[in-house]
C-alpha cells in the first residue's frame, strides 16, 4: 500500500532489529510493485558497535538496496555529564578524538543541515521535495514504551501513518504492533541477515527487551554503559576519551550519583525538597534554567490537579508527584522530558495502595482546605 500510495518510499535503517525487519519487508513490497532498489538511509552515530558497521556495510553492498550513509554532526544527549549535557558525533572540531575514521562514501555535509539539529529534526530533510511525497518507514513498536504507544493512538484507522513533516515527508510505522519475539521470529523463519552485536548482548545476559544498538550516553541507556567495556574494550577506550563523563558514568551510572537507587537522602540533607533545590544549583547555565522551567511546569501541573502540598517521598494519588521524584528527575537531567511521563503510573499505583476510586479522590480534593 505504501509503495502504491507514495511517490517515494525510504527506510530509516539503524542496523537494529526493528529496522532490519522493516528493510526486508520493504524489499518484498518493492519487488512486488516493481520499485527496486529499496531506498534507505543510515545515521552513523560514530560511537557504535563494530558489528553494526559490518552489518550496514553488508546491506550497502546489496544490489537491491540504495543506501545513503550519513555522518553529520547531529546533537546527542550526554547524560554522563552535567557540564557537557550534549555531544556531537563526527564533530569536525573533535576529529582527533573520533571513535573511528569516517567510512568510505559517507555524506558529511548538506545544505539543509544546521549544527544543533537532532536526528528526528534532520530526518525529514534527507530526501527532498523533488522526489514528491516521501514515506519514511521506521521500526517503531508500541510495546517498547508508553511514549511510542501514544504515538499510534491518535487515530482508529491508519494509526501507524503520521502527517507530513517538511511538507512532503510522511513517517510510517508498519510494525507498530509487533512484539520483540515477532521481530526475532521473522529473521529466523526467513533466514534474513542481522546485526551480530545482538549475539554478544545475548551472551552477556541482556534481556531481549533491553537490547539497544543506539549510543549508550543518553538518559535511558546510560545504565548499560558498562557493557561496552566488557564486550568492546577497544571501542570503549576511545569512547571514554570522546564523551565527557563516560568513564565515571560507566562506574556509577546505576547509583544515586546518576539518579538510580535513590531510596535515601544524602547525609545532612533534611528533606527531599531541599535536596531538589540543591541539585538545581549543580547545573551550569543555560541548562539550569531549562531544567528549572521543566520542574516548575510539573509543579504547576500538580497544583492544577489538587490542593494538597507535594508529598516528601510518597507519590500523590492524583498527580503522582513527590519531592523525591523531582529530585530524581533533576539528578538525571531529563532534558528530553521523558521521566515526567511516569507520573500517571505513579498516581494510579498510589490510588490502588490507598484503595481510592477516582471519584473518592476528587471528593477529597474538594474537601481539602490546603493552599499553596
Amino acid at each position: 500500500m505504501l509503495y502504491r500510495r507514495f511517490d517515494t518510499v525510504v527506510v530509516s535503517f539503524s542496523g537494529g532489529k526493528d529496522s532490519t525487519v522493516c528493510l526486508h519487508l520493504a524489499l518484498e513490497a518493492a519487488a512486488l510493485t516493481g520499485k527496486l532498489p529499496v531506498r534507505a538511509y543510515f545515521w552513523d552515530e560514530e560511537a557504535i558497535h563494530p558489528e553494526t558497521i559490518e552489518y550496514v556495510e553488508r546491506i550497502r553492498a546489496r544490489p537491491d538496496v540504495e543506501l545513503r550513509w550519513l555522518c553529520l554532526p547531529v546533537k546527542h544527549r550526554n547524560a554522563c555529564s552535567r557540564r557537557s549535557p550534549y555531544w556531537y558525533c563526527w564533530d569536525p572540531e573533535q576529529e582527533p578524538l573520533w571513535c573511528r575514521p569516517l567510512p568510505a562514501g559517507a555524506e558529511t555535509t548538506h545544505a539543509w543541515f544546521k549544527r544543533g539539529m537532532t536526528i528526528p529534526e534532520a530526518s525529514p530533510y534527507v530526501y527532498g521535495r523533488e522526489l514528491g511525497t516521501v514515506c519514511d518507514v521506521r521500526g517503531i513498536r508500541a510495546d517498547e514504551s508508553l511514549r511510542r504507544l501514544m504515538s499510534v493512538m491518535h487515530r482508529l484507522e491508519e494509526n501507524w501513518l503520521q502527517g507530513a513533516r517538511n511538507g512532503n515527508n510522511y513517517p510510517a510505522s508498519p510494525i507498530y504492533d509487533w512484539s520483540v519475539t515477532d521481530v526475532w521470529t521473522a529473521p529466523m523463519q526467513h533466514g534474513w541477515d542481522y546485526n551480530r552485536a545482538y549475539d554478544l548482548f545475548y551472551k552477556v545476559g541482556v534481556p531481549l527487551n533491553d537490547m539497544r544498538i543506539c549510543p549508550p550516553f543518553g538518559e535511558e541507556p546510560l545504565g548499560a554503559l558498562y557493557r561496552y567495556a566488557i564486550c568492546w574494550p577497544d571501542l570503549w577506550d576511545k569512547m571514554v576519551r570522546r564523551v565527557p563523563g563516560a568513564a565515571t558514568a560507566a562506574r556509577y551510572s546505576r547509583t544515586l550519583l546518576y539518579g538510580f537507587g535513590g531510596e535515601r537522602l544524602p547525609e545532612g540533607i533534611p528533606s527531599w525538597r531541599e535536596w531538589t533545590q540543591r541539585l538545581l544549583v549543580l547545573y551550569p547555565e543555560p541548562y539550569r534554567s531549562i531544567i528549572s522551567a521543566k520542574t516548575s511546569s510539573i509543579i504547576q501541573m500538580h497544583k492544577n490537579k489538587t490542593k494538597r502540598p507535594i508529598p516528601e517521598d510518597t507519590a500523590d494519588p492524583h498527580s503522582g508527584l513527590s519531592w523525591r521524584f523531582l529530585a530524581n528527575l533533576i539528578m538525571r537531567g531529563d532534558l528530553k522530558g521523558r521521566r515526567q511521563g511516569k507520573l500517571n503510573d505513579a498516581a494510579l499505583k498510589q490510588m490502588d495502595r490507598q484503595g481510592l476510586t477516582l471519584t473518592e479522590l476528587m471528593e477529597s480534593d474538594r474537601d481539602s482546605t490546603t493552599r499553596y
